[in-house]
């Protein structure tokens, strides 16, 4: 049974009640969700509220909810957009009237702390932080959205309330300025980390 059959399976058996269901999404997905919002605010307290008020919400309306094939990609959109809501309620961040994608897109987004944790940081893993430094704050959040999520580009262009062109685009830039600025072994290095699922498993923050 693939990743996609165990998904739908467990989500039916979630949308029904059934309390190892119920449980097994948690505690499969709370962590990871906590060091995704980790890498929007370091509020941790917010965060970790934030994902209590989503699963909260999800088993109440469970019978309504609508049927996936892959969880962490429900789970991802529910709790962005409920996560962008409760800073902008904290007054951390403005998300606007008109657009606010354009507000939360100057959040700072980390992602190199994934990757980068280690005590002793050697020389190609400081060309790689030094390559993502000269990316956005939506170039790191898309890269690690495509390669460590293995995402596609119709699920990112609605969790990012994008176009699918500018989300290829994005994706395409990216990578063409980390290449410009990292050595041909360093640019490899940085794919297969971001290919490496294990990287979903983030340090703990202090």
């Amino acid at each position: 049974m693939d990743q996609t059959t165990d998904d739908t399976k467990l989500w039916e058996d979630f949308r029904k009640g059934e309390k190892y269901a119920l449980s097994h999404v948690y505690y499969k997905y709370a962590d990871l969700l906590f060091r995704y919002g980790k890498k929007f605010t370091s509020d941790d307290e917010l965060v970790k509220d934030t994902i209590q008020d989503l699963f909260f919400d999800l088993i109440r309306t469970r019978s309504t909810l609508g049927t996936t094939n892959h969880i962490y990609y429900y789970l991802i959109k529910a709790f962005r957009r409920r996560l962008f809501h409760n800073l902008a309620g904290t007054k951390k961040i403005n998300l606007g009237d008109e657009n606010p994608e354009i507000q939360i897109a100057n959040i700072v987004y980390s992602i190199e702390d994934e990757w980068i944790g280690k005590e002793e940081i050697d020389k190609k893993e400081e060309l790689i932080r030094k390559g993502l430094e000269k990316l956005s704050p939506k170039q790191r959040e898309i890269l690690y959205y495509r390669f460590t999520c293995d995402f596609g580009y119709d699920q990112i262009c609605e969790i990012m309330s994008m176009k699918y062109d500018s989300a290829r685009k994005m994706v395409f830039r990216a990578l063409k300025t980390l290449r410009e600025h990292l050595t041909e072994s360093s640019f490899t290095f940085f794919l297969l980390q971001l290919r490496d699922k294990n990287n979903l498993n983030f340090q703990k923050h202090p």
